[in-house]
Formats: C-alpha cells, structure tokens, sequence
C-alpha cells in the first residue's frame, strides 16, 4: 500500500462557521465548527469561532512541531 504525503505548510482558511486546514496542495485535511457567540455554542455543546481558530492553528501547526521534535531527538 501507497503512504499518501500531506505537505507542509499546512494553512488554516475561514469557512462559513469555521476553519479548514489545508496542506501546501490545497488538500483539505481538517474541519473544526463554531459558533459566533458563547451563548450559541453553549446552546449547540459547541465551539466558539475563536476556539475553532485555535483549534485549526493548532492542527496546522503539527508538521513544524513534528519536524522540530524529530531534530531533538
């Protein structure tokens, strides 16, 4: 079996209530939802935008912190 690339760097777009995160050929690679207002994502048990953010910065952030632990080591 084939192992498919994912390459860095991983960019975080805003979408209609929340973020993709896309690798460097556009290829969607994660959706994280939210909600504009904290009242509306308590209602819904979900994210606010500004967690849904983070979320996805953090997710696009793996490759670079994969990279860095791999060099320490």
């Amino acid at each position: 079996m084939t192992q498919r690339r994912f390459p860095p760097p991983w960019r975080v777009e805003e979408i209609t209530a929340g973020y993709v995160v896309k690798n460097a050929n556009g290829q969607s690679l994660a959706y994280v939802y939210g909600r504009e207002t904290r009242a509306d994502a308590d209602t819904a048990h979900s994210l606010t935008m500004d967690e849904a953010r983070r979320i996805a910065t953090n997710i696009a952030t793996l490759p670079s912190f994969l990279m860095a632990q791999l060099l320490h080591n």
